[in-house]
C-alpha cells in the first residue's frame, strides 16, 4: 500500500480539519483542543475557529507536545491524542489514549493504540462512537447472562421445590442457556446496526466516502 509523505499528510489533514467543524459533534463532555507546532500562532487560531475548538497550543515544540497531554491529565481531563508524525509518539505513548492517523509514520502507529485506516478526520469521531456502542453492548450482555443466573440457577438448585413444587428440569436448563446465548450473540452482532448509523451520520471529509 503506498504511504503518503508525512508532510503531505499532515498538510492535507489540515485542509480537511478547517472544512469539517467538530464541536457540534462531540457529545458527553468531550473537548476538542488544537495541539499545533506546524503553524504560527495565528494560523493555529484561525483554523480552530473553524473547526469550533476554543484551546489551542500553537507554536509548541516537538519535545513539548507529550508535556501538554501531561498538562491535561493534571486537569483531571481523560486524553486522547490524534497524531501522525515521528515526534507525535511522545504524547500517544502519554495519552490516555493514542491515536495514529493510517498515512503517518510507523513510530506514530506502533505508538498508538488505535490506528486510523484513513487520513478522514470524522474517522476520530467514529472510532469514539464505536466504543462507545461497544461498551454498551458490553453492559447489555453482562446483564442479559447475569439475568438469567440469578433466576435460573436457584430453581435448577431447587430452592422452590420445597414450598412450590418448583423444579427445572436439566432439559429445560440445557434450553434456557441455549436461549441466553442466543440472546447474547443477537444483541452482539446488533453492534454492526450502529455501525451502519454512524456511517450514516457521521459527515465524511470532502473528496471521500464514509
Amino acid at each position: 500500500m503506498a504511504r503518503h509523505q508525512p508532510g503531505d499528510s499532515r498538510a492535507g489533514l489540515r485542509r480537511q480539519l478547517a472544512r469539517q467543524p467538530l464541536r457540534p459533534q462531540l457529545d458527553g463532555g468531550a473537548r476538542a483542543v488544537l495541539l499545533d507546532n506546524f503553524s504560527p500562532r495565528q494560523t493555529a487560531e484561525a483554523v480552530a475557529r473553524q473547526m469550533g475548538i476554543q484551546r489551542v497550543f500553537a507554536e509548541v515544540l516537538p519535545e513539548q507536545k507529550a508535556d501538554y497531554v501531561k498538562q491535561l491529565q493534571q486537569e483531571g481531563k481523560f486524553v486522547a491524542m490524534v497524531g501522525d508524525g515521528v515526534n507525535d509518539a511522545p504524547a500517544l505513548a502519554r495519552a490516555d489514549i493514542g491515536i495514529a492517523i493510517g498515512a503517518g509514520t510507523d513510530v506514530a502507529i506502533e505508538t498508538a493504540e488505535v490506528v486510523l485506516m484513513r487520513s478522514d478526520p470524522s474517522d476520530v469521531l467514529r472510532a469514539i462512537d464505536l466504543s462507545k456502542a461497544t461498551v454498551t453492548k458490553m453492559r447489555q450482555n453482562l446483564f442479559w447472562a447475569s439475568f438469567y443466573n440469578v433466576l435460573a440457577i436457584p430453581v435448577a438448585a431447587g430452592v422452590l421445590y420445597p414450598r412450590f413444587g418448583i423444579m427445572l428440569h436439566p432439559e429445560w436448563s440445557a434450553l434456557l442457556m441455549s436461549a441466553s446465548s442466543f440472546i447474547v450473540a443477537t444483541n452482539a452482532v446488533l453492534l454492526k446496526t450502529a455501525e451502519r448509523h454512524m456511517r450514516e451520520t457521521t459527515p465524511s471529509s470532502p473528496g471521500r466516502s464514509a
